[in-house]
């Protein structure tokens, strides 16, 4: 293992002859982001001028991170996350994916609930490998940790979103076009007696037929969706995990390229 020092920067040739993959995606994703950003400052559009600003920092983070700290970042998770922050700030945002695209908003919770347990099961992972604490868990806790610390990454962001529709009258709880409703509102004994409406064809608002369709369902749908997806994204990486831990003496595990490190400051350096 190699002593940990800050990272040297490079220039973009020694990146394209070492063929380092995250810089590579880092640098190239980061000028469409500036092209992008200049284009709306010409037009104007000030929104999107601060989502590009808010990805430009947020790409940052993960070099801010390997720079100042002994963690070690794989690239295969690194590319990933760079991927992600594009496809949600600037593809599904100013894009409009979310809305344009079918499963856009699933895939990318898909992905975060998976990325949310690498980065929980490494935390565990970690402490378990340092000599210095004297508790060990076994695969199947640290699973369970990574697990849990991935859906509490889920609730909260369902939290922000909440938050933002309510206070500042966003809409980042999708809203759904549901048919069929069940409601114990509608019971005319009040006994909670559950009644279904069926076939719902039209809604009128203030005497005004909305023209949907159906039922507007504000966000409860999208909601659960979103958590639903984030628990399969954190049992996949849970298992895989898993089975990265209890095998993990005998051969590498793709697992591995997902799995932020810390990098041993006592270790001499390699030559």
């Amino acid at each position: 293992m190699k002593r940990w020092k800050a990272p040297q920067k490079k220039t973009l040739r020694q990146i394209i002859k070492e063929r380092d993959s995250a810089r590579l995606v880092h640098y190239f994703l980061r000028l469409v982001v500036v092209l992008i950003l200049i284009a709306q400052v010409f037009n104007r559009n000030y929104e999107n001028v601060f989502l590009c600003v808010l990805t430009l920092m947020l790409f940052a983070i993960p070099s801010l991170i390997e720079t100042n700290t002994r963690i070690d970042i794989p690239d295969t998770l690194e590319n990933i996350i760079l991927i992600f922050i594009f496809a949600a700030e600037i593809l599904g945002e100013m894009r409009s994916y979310y809305e344009t695209v079918i499963l856009w908003d699933t895939m990318l919770h898909t992905i975060n609930g998976f990325l949310a347990a690498a980065i929980g099961f490494s935390l565990v992972d970690i402490l378990n490998q340092n000599e210095r604490f004297s508790f060990r868990l076994e695969p199947i806790f640290v699973c369970i940790v990574a697990f849990c610390f991935s859906m509490t990454i889920g609730v909260i962001w369902e939290f922000f979103e909440f938050f933002m529709d309510m206070f500042f009258g966003t809409d980042m709880q999708k809203d759904t076009i549901i048919h069929v409703l069940h409601t114990t509102a509608l019971d005319p004994t009040k006994t909670l007696r559950v009644v279904t409406v069926s076939d719902i064809q039209s809604v009128a608002v203030n005497g005004k037929d909305l023209g949907l369709g159906g039922y507007l369902d504000i966000g409860l749908i999208d909601t659960m969706k979103d958590l639903f997806v984030n628990f399969i994204g954190a049992v996949a990486f849970s298992i895989a995990g898993f089975f990265y831990l209890t095998y993990r003496a005998k051969k590498a595990s793709f697992i591995e390229r997902f799995i932020p490190t810390v990098v041993d400051k006592q270790q001499p350096e390699e030559e």
